[in-house]
């Protein structure tokens, strides 16, 4: 029996020695405050066996301490998520806090050019006490060199951001960067500035979780699209956003077995509107009984809740969901509703996922503050999206379609596709209240009783008008459905649509409004 070879000894040795990080007892403080390894989070993101680390071995440079430190705080590679491929890197907290510096930058980039140059999703677990100040401009250059990448291949591959710990300072710009980011609560959190610096500055007293914990970002500042309680959770829902996109953006996104009968119908949908047009219902309770059982995943739920927008399947295709909630703030149009769906237009557009668009809105928000802040820019954003767009686009008008919030939210003239409307929608410049006493004020100021007069215009306005019909006739919809059969009327459309080729004036790129 021949004797072991030393040279395999010592290799096992290192690369046992490199999967501790900053070592056991190190691992054990993570593990206390209840929080897993950056192996650990990989390897439940991952498939089982699929992980093939890169660079294991990368220390940081000109250090005499380097070696007790293999992996320079970041550990890289890739593997598959149910069965497709997927780049992936986790900072280290156990390893310098997971501190950035040269040579740990540049085991991300080099994770991140495979994944564009292989046309797959890369996903970052963000876990650092940022810049490593001891590497000096090295570390803010490593810093660019991500945000460069994060900026060249948006759009290209999806880029997915889960925030674990720490992201404190310029570091919080390479997630701002990526198409969807994904918090902990009570966890992760994000901020430029932190406490003590605020404090010192605007002598502001705040805490890191009400500064830039999960559930501020989610339901305030819109930077969060996903919460979950814990980081298990978190990897979880990673996982399935990742089956609604396609790998890359000439690719298309995964067809999965629905178990949903294409031509299921929904009888409550024949009376959810309401007669009463000022009575508020809910458009969250139409996309789940429209898409596949189940398959509704929304997006930045807590962020201008007057407006709708997620993933869900139709028929077992992706696709991507925008609407008005008219149950909030009437379903009124204003800056942040704009911000939200402007982004959800692209990120669809971006990744082949046909759109599929609900309208039940009043218009835009009136206001100064709403003037003065530049809801004028942030509705155009809504109108450019769309415009741009040439993925399959379908729109279902339910209620009201008023005025600018009608135009923007996928109207025909921006190019959709096919444009349904329930017998309760309402497409004109404004409400029967207002078009009543702009057009016969005279009339009504001078009639024997004004209030009856007024209701007999505004019904006649709205007889004639208020009504699908009359833009059907002129052109504005393609067809007035039974709400019932929506389902089925958009999976018919979609499947028409699925080789829509749409090719736009050669540019280098739009100038969109900020």
């Amino acid at each position: 029996m021949s004797e072991a070879d030393p040279r395999l000894e010592q290799l096992n040795k290192i690369l046992a020695e490199a999967k501790l990080g900053g070592g056991q007892a190190k691992i054990d403080k993570q593990h206390a405050k209840g929080s897993l390894t950056a192996r650990e989070r990989i390897l439940l993101l991952l498939d089982e066996g699929s992980f093939r680390e890169l660079e294991a071995l990368v220390v940081q440079q000109n250090d005499p301490q380097a070696e007790s430190a293999p992996g320079d705080g970041v550990v890289t590679g890739y593997g598959k998520v149910d069965g497709r491929p997927v780049y992936v890197y986790a900072q280290d907290f156990t390893v310098q806090g997971g501190a950035l510096g040269e040579m740990h930058s540049r085991k991300i980039c080099r994770v991140m050019d495979l994944a564009a140059k292989n046309g797959a999703p890369i996903v970052g677990m963000i876990d650092s006490g940022g810049a490593r100040i001891q590497e000096g401009v090295k570390s803010l250059g490593g810093y660019a060199e991500i945000f460069r990448r994060n900026a060249q291949y948006s759009g290209v591959v999806p880029q997915i951001s889960l925030i674990m710990g720490p992201c404190a300072g310029g570091a919080a710009y390479s997630p701002a960067l990526t198409d969807l980011i994904i918090m902990v609560q009570k966890q992760s959190y994000m901020f430029l500035t932190g406490p003590q610096v605020i404090k010192t500055v605007t002598g502001e007293d705040v805490d890191f979780e009400s500064l830039g914990g999960a559930d501020v970002h989610l339901g305030i500042s819109g930077t969060a699209h996903l919460v979950s309680p814990s980081e298990r959770d978190a990897l979880a829902l990673c996982r399935q956003v990742l089956a609604y996109l396609p790998g890359n953006n000439v690719d298309t996104a995964p067809v999965l077995a629905s178990g949903d009968s294409p031509t299921r119908r929904s009888e409550a949908l024949n009376a959810l509107v309401p007669l009463n047009p000022n009575e508020p219902y809910s458009l969250h309770t139409a996309i789940q009984l429209i898409v596949d059982s189940g398959s509704f995943l929304e997006i930045q739920a807590g962020f201008a809740p007057n407006a709708i927008v997620g993933l869900a399947r139709l028929d077992g295709r992706p696709v991507g969901i925008i609407s008005q909630e008219p149950s909030s703030m009437a379903g009124v149009m204003d800056i942040d509703s704009a911000d939200k769906i402007s982004r959800m237009v692209r990120f669809c557009d971006a990744f082949n996922l046909p759109i599929v668009t609900f309208v039940d809105s009043p218009g835009f928000l009136p206001g100064v503050d709403q003037e003065h802040r530049g809801v004028i820019r942030h509705g155009a954003k809504v109108l450019f999206a769309y415009s741009e767009a040439s993925v399959p686009k379908v729109s279902v008008v339910t209620r009201k379609a008023y005025g600018g919030a009608y135009v923007v939210m996928s109207s025909k003239y921006l190019g959709t596709d096919i444009t349904y409307a329930w017998p309760s929608a309402e497409i004109a410049v404004m409400g029967a209240e207002g078009a009543a006493n702009i057009l016969h004020r005279k009339q009504i100021a001078d009639a024997e009783d004004p209030a009856a007069e007024r209701k007999r215009l505004e019904e006649e306005y709205r007889q004639k008008y208020l009504n699908p019909y009359a833009a059907a006739r002129a052109g504005y919809i393609d067809e007035v459905i039974e709400p019932a059969q929506t389902r089925q009327k958009l999976i018919e459309a979609l499947a028409l649509l699925a080789n829509k080729v749409e090719s736009p004036a050669p540019r280098k790129h739009g100038n969109m409004p900020l």
